[in-house]
């Protein structure tokens, strides 16, 4: 039976096989128009997320990151339009349902109660006219029928679920009273409070230093382990995603151009960009200057092309060290080169 009503505080769903899908993106194309032109944000993206586990899409601002994440909960402006592609959401009871053509009523259904979402920055999401108890019981009230003071209650366990410290009083303080760090924890419970089953988190970390946001992605993996959800953690961090992912998208110019299992992504990489990512990763051990001791970075020339006007060939091709003519000439697909593991490369075997 579906569990929608469960109490996250409490809930501890049977692990998934891996085998066991509850998200999978095919062919995604979503389009901005900018007066008249195109923006192909997001370009023919496959994603899959397995159940109970973490897929992590990573990139450069403006790979299309974020805009897939809002595709998938179809909270796009209204100028862009998914153009293209399936988005197979499986519910808890089993029930699979295409979000790309879904109907609004279904979608306000979803939203919250079976996919929510962690935003970048908790001062744009959460209301600062309303205090951070009123908007969790809010959000459980509008998916669930309870009173006010059982909503109030299942807030306060929520706020203790993420480890705030007098719960209780904590739930009538006003967002701009909280730490950076706190109000991450407010917006994570606020997202949890209907025991969803898959979270997208959309740069959660980013605006944290480096001692909150280990708390928070370990915060994040001890919850996913006790409520059993999918996670689709949005991130330009390769650093983040060695902690938290268990399969691994990166993303260029609105095109997946690796996907992996993370171990075999960080062993051995098969598309340019990956590598030149994770030659961004500081490594102490690594990193040294022979004479002085400095370390030295390995940044990846140039920029992102702009999507309302991507070149004929491989986007990547002007920052690649291995392009050769057939690069600037026909867009590789993607190449399977191992099991879970494929890549947009002409010349993955020489990565």
């Amino acid at each position: 039976m579906p569990q929608m009503h469960a109490d996250p505080a409490s809930a501890g769903l049977a692990s998934a096989t891996s085998d066991a899908v509850t998200l999978k993106v095919t062919g995604l194309r979503t389009h901005f128009r900018i007066g008249s032109t195109i923006a192909k944000a997001v370009d023919d993206v496959d994603l899959t997320v397995r159940q109970g586990k973490t897929l992590a899409v990573v990139g450069e601002s403006g790979s299309g990151k974020s805009v897939t994440s809002l595709s998938i909960m179809r909270l796009l402006a209204p100028s862009a339009t998914i153009v293209d592609g399936t988005m197979a959401f499986t519910r808890r009871d089993g029930t699979v349902v295409d979000l790309a053509r879904a109907k609004n009523r279904v979608m306000r259904g979803i939203r919250g109660q079976e996919i929510a979402m962690i935003f970048q920055e908790p001062m744009t999401s959460l209301n600062p006219l309303y205090t951070v108890g009123d908007q969790i019981i809010e959000m459980i009230r509008l998916h669930e029928t309870i009173s006010r003071a059982e909503a109030r209650g299942r807030a306060r366990r929520m706020l203790e679920l993420v480890e705030i410290a007098s719960p209780e009083r904590r739930l009538d303080d006003y967002p701009h009273s909280m730490s950076g760090g706190m109000r991450q924890r407010v917006m994570i419970a606020l997202a949890l409070a209907c025991n969803p089953f898959l979270l997208i988190a959309d740069e959660p970390t980013t605006a944290l230093d480096v001692t909150i946001q280990a708390q928070i992605l370990e915060l994040l993996r001890r919850l996913q382990q006790e409520m059993g959800m999918s996670i689709l953690f949005i991130t330009h961090n390769l650093g983040v995603v060695a902690e938290i992912a268990d399969d691994v998208a990166v993303m260029y110019a609105g095109k997946v151009v690796e996907q992996a299992p993370v171990n075999a992504l960080f062993k051995a990489p098969r598309h340019p960009y990956t590598k030149g990512l994770i030659a961004c990763i500081p490594d102490p051990a690594r990193d040294r200057d022979a004479a002085g001791g400095r370390r030295l970075l390995s940044p990846i020339p140039g920029s992102v092309p702009s999507v309302t006007n991507l070149p004929k060939g491989c986007a990547y091709a002007d920052r690649c060290p291995l392009v050769v003519a057939k690069c600037r000439e026909e867009s590789p697909p993607l190449i399977a080169v191992g099991a879970l593991h494929s890549t947009r490369c002409w010349r993955h075997e020489d990565v």
